[in-house]
């Protein structure tokens, strides 16, 4: 009587086909595919790079995203991500941080124009978004976290939500002690229902 294998061997597997019945597909998605896929995910980016003097400094950039009193739409928040770029120097000291605040005040705006996610979508955003390489003053503080040195991302698959009439402001800011070139990066995703 032969010893034949009750399981497959690793090099001759069995193979099978698939027996879910679902009528819809059995895997599960984030809002945010369907949301790219019907044109309503946009994206803004800004960036601030700066070389510090002697002393060092903080380098900041701020993305805020305004919901129209009486758009009609909801802005879902699906990630933040960005970077902070540093050369740093042995003798120096490096600290960074990212923050999301309810609503605040920029200083010296600049208007950002959101992109859709979908190309071939002729949709463009409702939001008002700007940047400003300046922290945010007033508002309210909701979430905060130290950043290393390096890229960062943080999905919120929809968490936050703006209503209209409301604004969200993410704020990335790097500070060096002594001299250094030092960038800030901010990417602010969203999806509008």
């Amino acid at each position: 009587m032969p010893n034949d294998y009750v399981f497959d061997e690793p090099n001759q597997p069995v193979y099978t086909n698939l027996t879910n019945t679902y009528k819809s597909p059995g895997i599960i998605a984030p809002p945010e595919t369907s949301a790219g896929a019907t044109g309503n995910l946009y994206v803004v980016n800004a960036i601030n790079s700066t070389s510090l003097g002697l002393l060092g400094g903080t380098v900041t950039i701020t993305i805020q995203v305004s919901n129209p009193a009486g758009s009609g739409k909801t802005l879902y928040v699906s990630r933040e991500t960005g970077g902070v770029n540093v050369a740093l120097n042995l003798l120096s000291s490096f600290s960074g941080n990212l923050t999301l605040t309810k609503g605040g005040t920029l200083t010296s705006p600049t208007t950002l124009t959101p992109v859709n996610s979908n190309f071939a979508s002729t949709r463009t955003s409702v939001m008002t978004a700007r940047s400003s390489t300046a922290a945010v003053t007033g508002g309210t503080t909701f979430y905060s976290v130290p950043l290393q040195a390096g890229p960062f991302i943080y999905n919120e698959n929809g968490s936050y939500v703006v209503p209209p009439g409301q604004t969200i402001t993410m704020s990335v800011s790097a500070s060096l002690t002594v001299a250094g070139l030092v960038g800030t990066t901010a990417d602010l995703v969203w999806w509008e229902a």
